[in-house]
């Protein structure tokens, strides 16, 4: 195998990783450790969360639809990475299961589409510029992550 051939490899099995990372990162509440996962100017539209710009605005807009939960769990999978050399392109399906207590209609809203990303590389590793979260289907009782509580 040539250096690059395993270079390309590698590259992939990074930016899967920060795939993931976004994904344990948000479950596990820790907010603080997104930039782990995004550059600081990286933009975003996450579902209808209209355009984000910015670490903080993408990890507040995250933490005011995940702190409220009791527990969510983000899968990805299917990923296909396309490695230029300092750029690159991931697509993944995603399903999130939102599950919150006490909320009439049902305690569970699940959200399954694709995240679409564009990353860069950067001294400390791969990171997100840019992430899409296209919607392809839901199930369940939105209220889960839009209701009071």
């Amino acid at each position: 195998m040539s250096d690059e051939a395993l270079q390309r490899l590698l590259d992939q099995h990074e930016i899967v990783t920060v795939a993931i990372r976004y994904c344990s990162t948000l479950d596990a509440r820790e907010f603080d450790r997104l930039g782990e996962v995004f550059v600081a100017d990286a933009t975003a539209e996450l579902g209808d969360s209209g355009p984000l710009a910015g670490l903080d605005q993408i990890a507040a807009t995250c933490r005011a639809a995940l702190a409220p939960l009791d527990a969510s769990h983000h899968l990805v999978g299917n990923h296909v990475v396309e490695v230029g050399l300092d750029t690159a392109t991931h697509r993944c399906y995603v399903q999130a299961q939102h599950v919150r207590r006490g909320v009439e209609g049902g305690r569970t809203f699940i959200i399954a589409g694709r995240y679409e990303d564009r990353l860069v590389r950067t001294v400390d590793g791969w990171r997100i510029a840019h992430r899409d979260l296209i919607v392809t289907w839901t199930d369940g009782n939105r209220l889960v992550v839009t209701g009071d509580r």
